[in-house]
């Protein structure tokens, strides 16, 4: 059954980090997002990431817990090209690029707090 509200098409993703103007430098430097605003009062900062309508919050606290919870899983053309950019900027990646034949290659990363993050390539035909 389709919810009775209406969305408006932006997604905004939280994620609690130790430092958020560290962690905003890693991600603009890392992976290309770009600083919306930083609240400093409430130790709150958002970004905007390279995929549309779609921004990434930090929440600043003493502890993170970043076990459990959703995955951001960002979609790249060429999955092979894009973790080569990583690793040559430090990246800690787990284990190789994992292959479902005919559907999709995926490689898990982790940020500075130790958040996991993924990167997707579609191999299914269009």
């Amino acid at each position: 059954m389709p919810a009775k509200f209406t969305y408006n098409g932006d997604l905004t993703c939280s994620m609690a980090v130790t430092d958020r103007k560290a962690t905003s430098r890693w991600y603009a430097d890392v992976l290309g997002f770009e600083l919306l605003y930083d609240a400093a009062e409430i130790g709150w900062c958002e970004m905007k990431s390279p995929v549309m309508n779609v921004s990434v919050g930090f929440s600043e606290v003493e502890s993170p817990e970043v076990k459990g919870g959703a995955t951001l899983v960002f979609g790249v053309k060429d999955i092979g090209a894009a973790r080569a950019e990583l690793e040559a900027k430090n990246v800690r990646f787990d284990g190789e690029t994992l292959e479902i034949p005919g559907l999709v290659r995926l490689a898990t990363f982790y940020d500075p707090d130790g958040h996991k993050l993924m990167l997707s390539q579609s191999l299914a035909t269009q």
